[in-house]
C-alpha cells in the first residue's frame, strides 16, 4: 500500500474538506482519505495509487495541491 501526502494551502471550511475527501475517495485504487483542515493536509493511501490522479482530483475540486 502507497501513501501520497499533499499541503492544500486554500482549505478554510468543512465544505473544503468534504469537497476534497468525495473528490480523492472516488479514484480507483484509494482506500483511505484523511483531510486535516487545521494542518491543511491531505493524505491519501491504496493500491497503486499515483500522484497525477489525486493532484488532479484536488484541483477538479477547485484547490491547488502542493507536494508535502
Amino acid at each position: 500500500m502507497s501513501r501520497l501526502t499533499f499541503r492544500v494551502p486554500e482549505m478554510s471550511c468543512g465544505h473544503c474538506v468534504a469537497s476534497i475527501s468525495a473528490a480523492v475517495r472516488g479514484l480507483p485504487g484509494v482506500t483511505d482519505v484523511d483531510v486535516d483542515l487545521e494542518s491543511k493536509l491531505v493524505e491519501v493511501g491504496g493500491d497503486g495509487v499515483d500522484v497525477a490522479p489525486v493532484e488532479g482530483a484536488i484541483r477538479e475540486a477547485g484547490y491547488e495541491p502542493e507536494p508535502a
